[in-house]
């Protein structure tokens, strides 16, 4: 999957956490935004690890890492 798919299907996956259709640029903080908290964030590394068959280890659980679309598709990137 191009880098592209990745970004548009995390941007769905995010969408489906904050329950609303998000717009936001893919290297724009979704903790600044609001768009993602810490619980959030425990739900969006869920779906991940669901969808992309990965696990994510308790020790980057640090939201810098996921703080951005671009970031979180560089993660995803890494781990498959």
């Amino acid at each position: 999957m191009e880098t592209t798919m990745k970004q548009k299907r995390i941007t769905e996956i995010l969408s489906e956490i904050a329950g609303k259709p998000i717009n936001i640029g893919t290297d724009e903080s979704l903790f600044d935004s609001g768009l993602l908290d810490s619980f959030g964030l425990t739900d969006l590394i869920t779906k991940l690890e669901k969808e992309y068959d990965i696990s994510v280890p308790d020790g980057d659980l640090n939201p810098r890492k996921f703080d951005t679309i671009d970031r979180i598709t560089e993660y995803v990137e890494a781990r498959t």
